[in-house]
């Protein structure tokens, strides 16, 4: 453990809009250079601290060539606002959220552009709890801040002066800073967000004399396997050979972490790495797996290999991609029914247990890895929910209806999905976009939790994956995800809904448009919606029964959108 002022980092005056685009609904991305760099790294450090006003956070980043300096502007900004860093090096992202929760701290933020192109940057913020900040729960507050910031608006009660970003500070020293409050008054009030309107939290505050915040290196890594593995009884492990494929990306160093503490534990898994040294030139490609062409290094490692499973991540491994025995990918939509059935029989067990007076001493405990790391057992008072995005849905809802469970709708989106976590108390969550929630996890998602738990089902049920979804893809055939890039994608979703509303039973807006028909054709639906990220409109189309039906709709659909 180290302590020690930012290191000293040159940034420059370059931007000169006067508004910020790489604010999206729930996190931060853009261009490097025209949208995103230092400067403006540095002004959302100062806006975060001046908004959430925060005594510590931790922060990371991925493997990306402009991470680390951006993280280190990022750092300088909160320092300057009297904020205290703890740097957790090159992480993932779900390693903020486990820091954040683990250590107690105000908040995190991770420095990463997840699967977008190479040219992009971004980040994810998250505050006391790992309780996510998207457009109306901050971020949009923090963006006018930094506006303020970049264009050298005066803002009373702020710590640094007058183009403080650009003079260069000595360690210890001292500058006029806002009031910060302790851990113990993270953030603000309840309530207080919604009352502080018309830019209330600018007025003037009294300023006193401190000192900027302190910078810290610490690792975690050892502590977050430990907290990974808590997920699963690591005794129902059987031996088994794991394709993983890292993708040059983070989940590298987390990977051989959590190896580490199988090994202690006596676990017997073999792990076959592909593409696993962080590499920020990602030679092998941006990684992304839910892009067929992403796929055929792990598929084929599988079949090398004859391995169980293989296993692939994202730049950031915030998501998680399964490939069956036989190296054939399983779209995450399917991932989702599986887990959601494995936590609601999991209740089931934990409540007979409990109505027969067999629960052992200790059972029902939620895992709090502040302090333990006991592996979560769950609520059994009531049914459990289950919460899920509207692209593809449903084979998640038939499943979670027969296990007796009840399935909720969110708004696509990470931030989106914590927040109806929270507001429903979720049991899990899942996206078919391969994010996967869990309760016990701070709400928050994880790129680890859902190999380790399909592991722990391989093991104790002692079939293949593929037998294992095979029937849940036949009777919910889909088409995954397709993304077009369109001139017009308003007036291409238009043309698409007016071709097909008119028949449909079911009309619904929760994110985009959905659409549910039933005909002498069959039953098939479909999600059109744009996406927050990156510069598509993405398509998903399934049927109840019918792989024919699906596929023939999903042509006439993208006939439509790619001519319209």
């Amino acid at each position: 453990m180290s302590e020690s002022s930012t290191p000293n980092i040159s940034i420059p005056e370059s931007l000169t809009a006067k508004s910020l685009t790489c604010f999206t609904a729930y996190d931060i991305r853009g261009q490097l250079g025209s949208e995103l760099n230092e400067e403006v790294a540095y002004a959302i450090g100062r806006a975060f601290a001046l908004e959430l006003k925060p005594k510590t956070i931790v922060v990371g980043g991925d493997i990306r060539l402009t991470s680390e300096p951006l993280k280190l502007a990022l750092a300088r900004g909160l320092q300057d606002e009297g904020v205290n860093v703890i740097d957790l090096g090159m992480t993932g992202t779900e390693e903020i959220y486990f820091a954040t929760s683990y250590l107690g701290v105000c908040g995190g933020v991770e420095v990463t552009a997840s699967h977008n192109p190479m040219d992009y940057n971004g980040m994810k913020l998250v505050r006391e709890d790992s309780k996510p900040v998207s457009g109306d729960s901050g971020l949009d507050d923090i963006k006018a801040v930094a506006e303020r910031v970049l264009n050298d608006v005066k803002i009373e009660g702020a710590a640094s002066l007058h183009n403080a970003r650009l003079k260069p500070r000595q360690p210890g020293e001292v500058v006029a800073a806002s009031m910060v409050g302790g851990l113990e008054s993270c953030g603000l009030e309840s309530g207080e967000l919604e009352s502080r309107k018309n830019n209330a939290r600018l007025k003037p505050r009294q300023p006193v004399e401190c000192q900027p915040g302190t910078y810290e290196i610490r690792d975690l890594k050892t502590e977050y396997a430990k907290c990974m593995l808590s997920f699963v009884d690591v005794t129902k492990l059987k031996p088994l050979k794991l394709v993983v494929n890292s993708g040059n990306g983070a989940a590298g160093p987390a990977l051989d972490a959590i190896e580490k503490r199988l090994i202690a534990n006596g676990v017997n898994i073999e792990f076959i790495k592909v593409h696993h040294n962080p590499d920020g030139d990602f030679p092998n490609g941006i990684p992304n797996p839910l892009l067929p062409e992403c796929r055929a290094d792990t598929a084929n490692a599988v079949k090398q290999h004859k391995a169980d499973m293989g296993i692939a991540w994202d730049g950031d491994f915030d998501r998680c991609f399964l490939f069956d025995q036989n190296g054939d990918f399983i779209e995450g939509y399917y991932i989702v029914g599986l887990l959601a059935e494995a936590f609601l029989n999991q209740e089931k067990v934990g409540r007979t247990k409990l109505e027969s007076g067999k629960l052992e001493s200790g059972e029902l405990g939620r895992t709090k890895f502040e302090s333990d790391f006991s592996r979560p057992v769950f609520d059994t008072g009531s049914k459990e929910k289950i919460i899920h995005d509207p692209r593809l849905s449903w084979n998640t809802v038939d499943i979670v209806n027969a296990a007796g469970g009840i399935p909720v709708m969110s708004k696509t989106g990470h931030a989106f999905i914590k927040e109806r976590m929270r507001s429903e108390n979720a049991i899990y969550g899942g996206e078919m976009s391969a994010h996967h929630y869990f309760r016990d996890f701070s709400y928050c998602d994880s790129g680890m939790i859902p190999w380790l738990l399909v592991a722990e089902l391989l093991s104790v049920k002692g079939v293949t994956l593929s037998s294992m979804v095979s029937d849940r893809i036949s009777a919910y055939p889909s088409s995954g995800e397709i993304n077009s890039k369109l001139v017009d994608p308003v007036a291409s979703i238009a043309a698409v809904r007016a071709a097909f509303e008119a028949n449909a039973v079911v009309v619904d807006e929760t994110d985009g448009i959905s659409l549910e028909f039933a005909s002498d054709e069959g039953q098939w639906r479909f999600n059109l919606r744009s996406s927050n990220t990156e510069p598509v409109v993405r398509l998903n189309v399934e049927s109840r029964g019918n792989a024919v039906l699906m596929k023939k709709k999903t042509e006439e659909i993208l006939t439509i959108l790619r001519t319209s």
